[in-house]
């Protein structure tokens, strides 16, 4: 008996110490500080606002170097490729982070997120949607690491102005992507050009790839994009497919909203077309989410409480919509001096408590659960958080993972701009794909 009741004493002892060996301890790296690389951006202002709590909680200090976003990127390049880099840093989840990656420059994070002592049991890495952490899921598919965790992100939806929509519109709003580009036409027309019927991204650069990018992938529908080609390639680099009639359709699409734009439509990038917008020269707005809170603060007058939302109207009366995303995302480098406790602040400032706290400064949260938190819907639009929510369940990556893909957007945007002049789809986007395969 006494023997029995010394092996279960033991046992309990074991197994005590087994759970207490395996869980998560915040405190597991108090007395160390930590550098965080970033640029100046409402997702920065949201975290200081949360590191004296952060510091109390691990004992972890932080030191914060912010930059102006023009002057960060080029920073970020020498941090990744110093001796010593950051312990965390703001990520740019695109062909930057690509090409990071490609140059060995990045910490894979998947050794933190399978680390009981590393991860605490309630970060539900899942809660991200797939299209949001396959952005810098490198190198695409399964056994592949992330390298980026979301912290804020824009899909692409449809802004409207009330007052201008009743006005020309007699309060109508488009059900389809085709109504839509009349309804904006009409607008343009029946106020002879006083107001444009859509404000778009209209110069020629390679940054609008994103934008165009929803609109495609909104022609595009369910049909599968096999990475890492994204939906311009056909499983091979050799094999553009911009003369497919969906990819036509959607560039069609975004030259068709062009044409509803003002006169000057080819000198705008997204701050003329949100001022435009924002100052009420504009029916509709298809660009980033992330400009809801904008067009509703004391810096749009007109806009604030006149704006409208929706998710891009489906390519069929009754349909789905469906759209692309690009975010910010929180990651290291390979070259951190502090890991451990770098992805102690990483996973503390993309909780399932903290993002809701952040996503207040910005809109942009990622985690599907916060989009369903009080404390974060509460301070925005409620018609916002419909449609950006609604964006989200269909919502892919606007990413392309290789080596030097701003040509290739560049390109995609000229054949919007053919388009846009008059020439057809079909002969632009012919000339598209020679191009392509020319590069």
């Amino acid at each position: 008996m006494r023997l029995i009741k010394f092996i279960l004493a033991m046992t309990t002892m074991l197994f005590s110490l087994n759970v207490f060996a395996s869980g998560f301890d915040w405190k597991a790296h108090s007395g160390k500080t930590i550098t965080i690389l970033m640029n100046e951006h409402p997702v920065l202002d949201g975290i200081r606002s949360l590191i004296p709590q952060f510091e109390e909680d691990t004992g972890i200090k932080v030191k914060v170097n912010a930059l102006a976003e023009d002057l960060y990127f080029d920073r970020m390049e020498v941090n990744l490729r110093g001796a010593k880099g950051a312990d965390a840093h703001f990520c740019p989840m695109d062909a930057t982070a690509f090409n990071q990656f490609s140059a060995g420059l990045l910490q894979p994070l998947n050794g933190f997120l399978d680390d009981d002592h590393a991860t605490h049991p309630d970060y539900d890495v899942n809660d991200f949607p797939s299209g949001f952490l396959n952005a810098t899921n490198f190198p695409g598919g399964p056994g592949s690491n992330y390298y980026c965790i979301p912290m804020s992100f824009e899909s692409y939806i449809v802004f409207y102005n009330k007052d201008l929509v009743n006005k020309y519109l007699g309060g109508k709003l488009p059900e389809t992507m085709d109504e839509l580009i009349s309804m904006a036409k009409q607008v343009k027309a029946d106020s002879g050009g006083e107001v444009a019927g859509a404000a778009m991204r209209g110069l020629r650069t390679d940054t609008n790839i994103d934008t165009i990018s929803g609109l495609v992938f909104n022609a595009w529908g369910d049909r599968p994009i096999e990475g890492p080609y994204g939906v311009w390639f056909d499983g091979d680099w050799n094999k553009p497919r911009l003369d497919d009639p969906a990819i036509q359709k959607g560039l069609s699409d975004y030259a068709g909203l062009m044409q509803a734009g003002p006169s000057d439509i080819l000198s705008y990038n997204w701050n003329e077309a949100g001022n435009a917008f924002c100052n009420g020269q504009a029916a509709f707005f298809a660009d980033a989410s992330l400009f809801g809170p904008w067009l509703e603060s004391d810096d749009c007058p007109i806009s604030k409480d006149n704006t409208g939302y929706m998710a891009l109207p489906p390519q069929k009366k009754g349909g789905t919509s469906y759209t692309a995303n690009w975010q910010w995302g929180i990651g290291m480098g390979a070259n951190a001096q502090e890991k451990d406790a770098g992805w102690y602040f990483i996973q503390y400032m993309t909780n399932k408590s903290s993002e809701p706290k952040i996503g207040t400064y910005h809109g942009g949260a990622g985690r599907l659960s916060t989009w369903e938190n009080d404390e974060y819907t509460s301070t925005l639009n409620p018609d916002y958080v419909s449609a950006t929510l609604e964006s989200m369940k269909t919502v892919r990556t606007s990413v392309v993972p290789v080596k030097d893909f701003n040509k290739y957007a560049l390109e995609v945007m000229d054949v919007i701009l053919r388009i846009h002049a008059g020439e057809s789809s079909e002969a632009a986007t012919a000339e598209g794909n020679e191009n392509f395969k020319n590069m």
